[in-house]
Protein backbone atom coordinates (compact mmCIF):
# COMPACT_ATOMS: atom_id res chain seq x y z
CA UNK A 1 0.00 0.00 0.00
CA UNK A 2 1.31 3.59 -1.05
CA UNK A 3 2.49 5.60 2.22
CA UNK A 4 1.58 9.15 1.47
CA UNK A 5 2.64 12.23 3.63
CA UNK A 6 0.04 14.96 4.47
CA UNK A 7 1.46 18.75 5.22
CA UNK A 8 -0.91 21.63 6.04
CA UNK A 9 0.56 24.80 4.78
CA UNK A 10 0.90 27.17 7.52
CA UNK A 11 0.27 30.97 7.21
CA UNK A 12 4.22 31.82 8.06
CA UNK A 13 4.46 30.08 4.22
CA UNK A 14 1.27 31.01 2.60
CA UNK A 15 1.89 32.82 -0.99
CA UNK A 16 5.10 30.59 -1.46
CA UNK A 17 5.56 28.04 -4.43
CA UNK A 18 4.14 24.77 -4.53
CA UNK A 19 7.50 22.95 -5.27
CA UNK A 20 9.64 25.04 -2.91
CA UNK A 21 7.43 24.83 -0.14
CA UNK A 22 7.74 20.43 -0.23
CA UNK A 23 10.86 20.95 -1.32
CA UNK A 24 12.00 22.71 1.76
CA UNK A 25 9.54 20.30 4.30
CA UNK A 26 11.10 16.93 2.59
CA UNK A 27 14.68 18.72 2.57
CA UNK A 28 15.42 18.09 -1.16
CA UNK A 29 15.89 20.16 -4.62
CA UNK A 30 13.90 21.13 -6.31
CA UNK A 31 14.53 19.12 -9.23
CA UNK A 32 13.32 16.50 -7.50
CA UNK A 33 10.01 17.97 -6.76
CA UNK A 34 9.45 18.55 -10.22
CA UNK A 35 10.04 14.47 -11.23
CA UNK A 36 7.07 13.57 -8.53
CA UNK A 37 5.15 16.56 -10.22
CA UNK A 38 5.38 15.40 -13.32
CA UNK A 39 4.71 11.20 -11.77
CA UNK A 40 1.69 12.91 -10.17
CA UNK A 41 2.54 12.21 -6.51
CA UNK A 42 1.87 14.94 -5.69
CA UNK A 43 -1.28 16.77 -5.12
CA UNK A 44 -3.06 20.29 -3.53
CA UNK A 45 -6.34 20.21 -2.21
CA UNK A 46 -6.76 16.52 -3.61
CA UNK A 47 -6.14 17.62 -6.96
CA UNK A 48 -3.65 18.08 -9.40
CA UNK A 49 -1.45 21.36 -9.25
CA UNK A 50 -1.52 23.04 -12.66
CA UNK A 51 2.37 23.45 -11.98
CA UNK A 52 5.26 23.62 -9.73
CA UNK A 53 4.94 27.77 -9.56
CA UNK A 54 1.31 27.93 -8.49
CA UNK A 55 1.45 29.56 -4.52
CA UNK A 56 -0.12 27.75 -1.72
CA UNK A 57 -2.51 29.52 1.07
CA UNK A 58 -2.32 28.93 4.89
CA UNK A 59 -4.76 25.89 4.94
CA UNK A 60 -4.10 24.20 2.42
CA UNK A 61 -3.15 20.65 2.13
CA UNK A 62 -0.51 18.85 0.16
CA UNK A 63 0.01 14.94 -0.12
CA UNK A 64 3.05 13.57 -1.30
CA UNK A 65 3.23 9.58 -2.01
CA UNK A 66 6.65 8.14 -1.06
CA UNK A 67 6.69 4.62 -2.52
CA UNK A 68 8.01 4.18 -5.87
CA UNK A 69 4.77 4.07 -7.42
CA UNK A 70 3.43 7.21 -8.95
CA UNK A 71 -0.63 7.77 -8.83
CA UNK A 72 -3.12 9.19 -11.24
CA UNK A 73 -5.48 11.31 -10.05
CA UNK A 74 -8.51 11.85 -12.42
CA UNK A 75 -10.92 14.68 -12.50
CA UNK A 76 -14.63 14.20 -11.99
CA UNK A 77 -17.67 15.93 -13.50
CA UNK A 78 -17.82 17.66 -10.11
CA UNK A 79 -14.37 18.75 -9.38
CA UNK A 80 -13.34 15.85 -7.31
CA UNK A 81 -10.59 13.24 -7.77
CA UNK A 82 -10.05 10.23 -8.06
CA UNK A 83 -6.87 8.46 -6.90
CA UNK A 84 -5.41 5.54 -8.82
CA UNK A 85 -2.25 3.72 -8.58
CA UNK A 86 -0.84 3.29 -12.41
CA UNK A 87 1.72 0.28 -12.84
CA UNK A 88 4.70 2.75 -13.70
CA UNK A 89 7.48 2.30 -11.69
CA UNK A 90 9.13 6.03 -11.16
CA UNK A 91 12.75 6.88 -10.77
CA UNK A 92 15.47 5.19 -8.97
CA UNK A 93 16.19 7.41 -6.07
CA UNK A 94 20.06 8.52 -6.83
CA UNK A 95 22.33 6.31 -5.07
CA UNK A 96 25.80 7.68 -3.16
CA UNK A 97 28.21 6.01 -6.27
CA UNK A 98 25.87 8.67 -8.76
CA UNK A 99 27.29 11.80 -7.00
CA UNK A 100 30.76 12.64 -8.74
CA UNK A 101 32.93 13.50 -5.50
CA UNK A 102 36.26 14.53 -6.73
CA UNK A 103 39.60 14.05 -4.69
CA UNK A 104 41.96 17.24 -4.84
CA UNK A 105 44.61 16.50 -2.72
CA UNK A 106 45.69 13.72 -0.70
CA UNK A 107 47.89 13.19 2.02
CA UNK A 108 48.04 10.20 5.13
CA UNK A 109 46.76 13.25 7.72
CA UNK A 110 43.86 14.91 5.23
CA UNK A 111 42.02 14.80 2.19
CA UNK A 112 40.42 17.54 0.31
CA UNK A 113 37.04 16.38 -1.62
CA UNK A 114 35.16 18.46 -4.39
CA UNK A 115 31.50 17.96 -2.93
CA UNK A 116 29.21 18.11 -5.36
CA UNK A 117 25.31 19.88 -5.65
CA UNK A 118 22.57 17.89 -3.69
CA UNK A 119 24.85 16.07 -1.64
CA UNK A 120 24.79 16.20 2.83
CA UNK A 121 27.72 16.39 4.40
CA UNK A 122 26.33 13.94 6.99
CA UNK A 123 22.91 13.11 8.18
CA UNK A 124 20.23 14.80 9.53
CA UNK A 125 17.11 13.87 11.99
CA UNK A 126 15.98 12.12 8.81
CA UNK A 127 18.99 9.52 8.97
CA UNK A 128 19.86 9.78 5.39
CA UNK A 129 22.13 7.64 3.37
CA UNK A 130 23.42 9.37 0.91
CA UNK A 131 25.96 11.56 2.50
CA UNK A 132 29.71 12.58 2.24
CA UNK A 133 30.62 11.15 5.31
CA UNK A 134 29.18 7.96 4.51
CA UNK A 135 31.15 7.93 0.58
CA UNK A 136 34.50 8.73 3.54
CA UNK A 137 33.44 5.51 5.39
CA UNK A 138 33.66 3.38 2.91
CA UNK A 139 36.49 4.78 1.04
CA UNK A 140 38.94 5.28 4.34
CA UNK A 141 37.36 2.59 6.88
CA UNK A 142 40.01 4.31 9.56
CA UNK A 143 38.36 7.03 9.96
CA UNK A 144 35.55 6.04 11.62
CA UNK A 145 37.51 6.52 14.86
CA UNK A 146 39.11 10.06 14.20
CA UNK A 147 36.22 13.27 15.09
CA UNK A 148 34.76 14.27 18.71
CA UNK A 149 33.48 11.64 20.86
CA UNK A 150 30.95 13.52 22.89
CA UNK A 151 29.27 12.35 26.11
CA UNK A 152 25.53 11.56 25.52
CA UNK A 153 22.65 11.07 27.56
CA UNK A 154 20.98 7.14 27.33
CA UNK A 155 18.17 8.91 25.40
CA UNK A 156 20.26 10.70 23.01
CA UNK A 157 22.92 8.40 22.13
CA UNK A 158 21.13 5.90 19.67
CA UNK A 159 20.43 8.86 17.35
CA UNK A 160 23.14 10.56 17.41
CA UNK A 161 26.30 7.93 17.27
CA UNK A 162 27.29 4.71 15.51
CA UNK A 163 27.68 3.14 19.03
CA UNK A 164 30.66 0.50 19.43
CA UNK A 165 31.23 -0.40 22.90
CA UNK A 166 29.32 2.12 24.93
CA UNK A 167 30.13 2.69 28.49
CA UNK A 168 29.50 4.77 31.04
CA UNK A 169 31.43 7.29 32.92
CA UNK A 170 33.07 7.71 36.28
CA UNK A 171 29.57 9.04 37.94
CA UNK A 172 27.85 6.42 35.90
CA UNK A 173 26.49 9.16 33.38
CA UNK A 174 25.57 8.65 29.97
CA UNK A 175 27.85 7.41 27.36
CA UNK A 176 30.83 7.77 25.84
CA UNK A 177 31.62 6.88 22.23
CA UNK A 178 34.59 4.69 22.29
CA UNK A 179 34.77 4.09 18.25
CA UNK A 180 32.75 5.27 15.50
CA UNK A 181 31.67 9.07 15.68
CA UNK A 182 28.23 10.64 14.29
CA UNK A 183 30.69 13.12 11.89
CA UNK A 184 33.97 11.39 11.60
CA UNK A 185 36.18 13.22 10.55
CA UNK A 186 34.24 16.43 9.76
CA UNK A 187 35.58 20.01 10.75
CA UNK A 188 33.44 22.09 8.78
CA UNK A 189 30.28 21.61 6.63
CA UNK A 190 28.69 22.88 3.30
CA UNK A 191 25.27 23.40 2.63
CA UNK A 192 23.65 20.56 0.74
CA UNK A 193 22.80 23.08 -2.40
CA UNK A 194 26.65 24.26 -2.60
CA UNK A 195 29.62 22.40 -4.24
CA UNK A 196 33.65 23.07 -3.33
CA UNK A 197 36.41 21.96 -1.43
CA UNK A 198 35.94 20.28 1.57
CA UNK A 199 39.02 19.51 3.90
CA UNK A 200 38.29 16.06 5.87
CA UNK A 201 40.82 15.01 8.96
CA UNK A 202 41.99 11.39 8.41
CA UNK A 203 44.23 11.20 11.92
CA UNK A 204 42.59 12.68 15.38
CA UNK A 205 45.84 15.04 15.76
CA UNK A 206 45.41 16.60 12.25
CA UNK A 207 41.17 16.74 13.13
CA UNK A 208 42.38 18.64 16.23
CA UNK A 209 44.72 20.82 14.61
CA UNK A 210 42.19 21.51 11.81
CA UNK A 211 39.44 22.24 14.56
CA UNK A 212 41.79 24.82 16.40
CA UNK A 213 42.13 26.50 13.28
CA UNK A 214 38.39 26.98 12.12
CA UNK A 215 37.89 28.01 16.12
CA UNK A 216 40.45 30.64 16.40
CA UNK A 217 39.35 32.16 12.47
CA UNK A 218 42.80 31.35 10.60
CA UNK A 219 41.59 29.12 7.70
CA UNK A 220 40.81 31.13 4.72
CA UNK A 221 37.46 30.56 3.28
CA UNK A 222 36.57 31.61 -0.62
CA UNK A 223 33.03 31.30 -2.45
CA UNK A 224 31.90 32.39 -6.20
CA UNK A 225 28.42 33.65 -5.80
CA UNK A 226 26.02 34.77 -7.73
CA UNK A 227 23.08 37.33 -7.40
CA UNK A 228 20.41 38.96 -8.07
CA UNK A 229 20.68 42.70 -8.92
CA UNK A 230 23.40 44.85 -9.43
CA UNK A 231 25.39 45.41 -5.84
CA UNK A 232 26.29 48.88 -5.63
CA UNK A 233 29.64 48.95 -4.29
CA UNK A 234 32.70 46.85 -5.55
CA UNK A 235 34.04 45.80 -1.84
CA UNK A 236 31.85 45.32 1.29
CA UNK A 237 31.69 43.62 4.07
CA UNK A 238 28.18 42.22 5.97
CA UNK A 239 28.71 42.07 9.85
CA UNK A 240 24.65 41.26 11.02
CA UNK A 241 24.52 39.30 13.63
CA UNK A 242 22.55 35.62 12.50
CA UNK A 243 20.22 33.41 14.64
CA UNK A 244 18.13 30.81 13.94
CA UNK A 245 15.00 32.01 12.82
CA UNK A 246 11.09 30.94 13.58
CA UNK A 247 11.32 28.52 10.94
CA UNK A 248 13.70 25.62 11.83
CA UNK A 249 15.72 25.26 8.39
CA UNK A 250 16.44 28.77 8.33
CA UNK A 251 18.60 31.07 9.71
CA UNK A 252 18.23 35.14 10.28
CA UNK A 253 20.53 38.18 9.99
CA UNK A 254 19.77 41.49 11.17
CA UNK A 255 21.52 44.27 11.60
CA UNK A 256 22.84 45.65 14.50
CA UNK A 257 21.46 47.99 17.03
CA UNK A 258 23.00 50.54 16.00
CA UNK A 259 22.52 51.95 12.67
CA UNK A 260 24.89 49.86 10.11
CA UNK A 261 27.57 51.13 7.89
CA UNK A 262 30.30 49.46 5.97
CA UNK A 263 33.55 49.77 7.07
CA UNK A 264 35.27 51.14 3.53
CA UNK A 265 33.21 54.31 4.48
CA UNK A 266 31.84 54.75 7.86
CA UNK A 267 30.20 58.32 7.21
CA UNK A 268 27.84 56.20 4.30
CA UNK A 269 24.51 55.56 4.63
CA UNK A 270 23.05 52.72 6.21
CA UNK A 271 22.95 49.51 4.02
CA UNK A 272 19.78 49.02 2.02
CA UNK A 273 19.59 52.32 0.13
CA UNK A 274 19.01 54.39 3.01
CA UNK A 275 17.48 52.10 5.11
CA UNK A 276 18.71 51.02 8.90
CA UNK A 277 17.02 47.95 9.15
CA UNK A 278 17.29 45.05 6.90
CA UNK A 279 15.22 45.53 3.47
CA UNK A 280 14.89 42.55 2.36
CA UNK A 281 13.39 40.36 5.40
CA UNK A 282 9.38 40.36 4.97
CA UNK A 283 7.13 40.98 7.90
CA UNK A 284 6.56 37.87 8.98
CA UNK A 285 9.28 35.67 7.25
CA UNK A 286 11.48 35.33 9.90
CA UNK A 287 11.97 35.08 13.81
CA UNK A 288 14.05 37.25 15.95
CA UNK A 289 17.86 37.04 16.85
CA UNK A 290 17.66 35.87 20.76
CA UNK A 291 20.86 34.42 21.45
CA UNK A 292 22.29 35.54 18.08
CA UNK A 293 25.71 34.87 16.91
CA UNK A 294 28.38 37.22 15.28
CA UNK A 295 29.23 36.65 11.87
CA UNK A 296 31.49 38.55 9.03
CA UNK A 297 31.21 37.75 5.27
CA UNK A 298 33.39 40.01 2.76
CA UNK A 299 33.20 39.96 -0.74
CA UNK A 300 34.04 41.65 -4.04
CA UNK A 301 32.20 42.08 -6.98
CA UNK A 302 33.86 40.16 -10.35
CA UNK A 303 31.24 41.11 -12.94
CA UNK A 304 27.84 42.73 -12.69
CA UNK A 305 25.19 41.27 -15.60
CA UNK A 306 22.04 43.40 -16.10
CA UNK A 307 20.41 42.26 -13.48
CA UNK A 308 23.13 40.22 -11.36
CA UNK A 309 25.95 40.14 -9.87
CA UNK A 310 28.77 37.56 -9.61
CA UNK A 311 30.82 37.87 -6.57
CA UNK A 312 33.76 36.28 -4.69
CA UNK A 313 33.09 36.12 -1.44
CA UNK A 314 35.29 35.69 1.90
CA UNK A 315 34.04 34.25 5.12
CA UNK A 316 35.61 35.41 8.50
CA UNK A 317 33.35 33.23 10.66
CA UNK A 318 31.31 30.09 9.74
CA UNK A 319 27.70 30.13 10.59
CA UNK A 320 24.94 28.15 9.47
CA UNK A 321 23.94 29.66 5.93
CA UNK A 322 25.90 32.46 6.27
CA UNK A 323 26.78 33.73 2.85
CA UNK A 324 22.88 33.23 2.02
CA UNK A 325 21.41 34.79 5.14
CA UNK A 326 23.54 37.80 4.77
CA UNK A 327 22.94 38.28 1.31
CA UNK A 328 19.36 37.86 1.62
CA UNK A 329 19.76 40.95 4.07
CA UNK A 330 21.75 43.35 2.06
CA UNK A 331 19.01 42.96 -0.74
CA UNK A 332 20.72 40.74 -2.76
CA UNK A 333 19.95 37.27 -2.46
CA UNK A 334 21.30 34.25 -3.92
CA UNK A 335 20.59 32.97 -7.24
CA UNK A 336 18.86 29.20 -6.97
CA UNK A 337 18.54 29.51 -3.51
CA UNK A 338 15.30 27.71 -2.26
CA UNK A 339 15.39 28.77 1.25
CA UNK A 340 16.59 32.66 0.99
CA UNK A 341 14.33 34.01 -1.59
CA UNK A 342 12.52 37.50 -1.97
CA UNK A 343 8.63 36.46 -2.89
CA UNK A 344 8.50 39.28 -4.95
CA UNK A 345 11.71 39.31 -6.91
CA UNK A 346 11.08 36.99 -10.42
CA UNK A 347 12.85 33.44 -9.89
CA UNK A 348 12.66 32.45 -13.57
CA UNK A 349 16.71 32.42 -14.07
CA UNK A 350 16.47 30.78 -10.56
CA UNK A 351 14.20 28.14 -12.12
CA UNK A 352 16.46 27.25 -15.19
CA UNK A 353 19.96 27.23 -13.10
CA UNK A 354 17.84 24.72 -10.74
CA UNK A 355 20.28 24.07 -8.39
CA UNK A 356 22.49 27.17 -5.84
CA UNK A 357 24.68 29.48 -7.20
CA UNK A 358 27.18 28.53 -4.53
CA UNK A 359 30.86 27.40 -5.09
CA UNK A 360 33.51 27.36 -2.33
CA UNK A 361 36.73 28.05 -4.94
CA UNK A 362 39.75 28.45 -1.87
CA UNK A 363 40.68 26.69 1.30
CA UNK A 364 43.53 27.27 2.70
CA UNK A 365 45.09 26.20 6.20
CA UNK A 366 48.21 24.83 7.70
CA UNK A 367 49.52 21.15 8.16
CA UNK A 368 50.83 19.42 11.22
CA UNK A 369 54.18 20.71 10.13
CA UNK A 370 53.13 24.55 10.33
CA UNK A 371 53.03 24.53 6.38
CA UNK A 372 50.29 26.67 4.69
CA UNK A 373 48.51 24.53 2.45
CA UNK A 374 46.28 26.60 -0.53
CA UNK A 375 43.95 24.60 -2.73
CA UNK A 376 41.47 25.94 -5.38
CA UNK A 377 38.59 24.45 -7.05
CA UNK A 378 37.31 25.61 -10.74
CA UNK A 379 33.41 26.64 -11.43
CA UNK A 380 31.35 24.00 -12.16
CA UNK A 381 30.34 23.24 -16.04
CA UNK A 382 26.81 23.82 -14.92
CA UNK A 383 27.58 27.24 -13.15
CA UNK A 384 30.01 28.72 -16.23
CA UNK A 385 26.99 27.81 -18.67
CA UNK A 386 24.79 28.97 -17.28
CA UNK A 387 26.80 32.54 -16.67
CA UNK A 388 27.41 32.53 -20.71
CA UNK A 389 23.70 32.85 -20.57
CA UNK A 390 23.46 36.33 -19.18
CA UNK A 391 23.65 39.68 -20.30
Amino acid sequence: MEKIKKIIVSKTHAGERLDIFVAEKLKTTRSQIEKLLKQNRITLNGALPKKGGQVVRGGDMVEIAEQHKSRTVQHSPNNGAIEQLDNQSSEKIKRLEDYKITVISETPNYVIVNKPTGLLVHETQAHEKNTLVAWLIKKYPKIKTVGDSPLLTPATAGSRLFKIGAVRDKEGRGVVAEAKTFRPGIVHRLDKEASGLMVVAKTQPMFDHLKDQFKNRTVEKEYWALVHGKVAKDWDEVNFPIARSENADRMAARPLLSAVRTTANPSAPPLGKGRTTSPSFEEGDHGGVAAAKDARTEFLVEKRFVNFSLLRVTLHTGRMHQIRAHMLAYNHPLVGDPLYFQKKRPRKWDEKLGRLFLHSTKLSFSDLNGQKQVFQSELPTQLTEFLTQLK
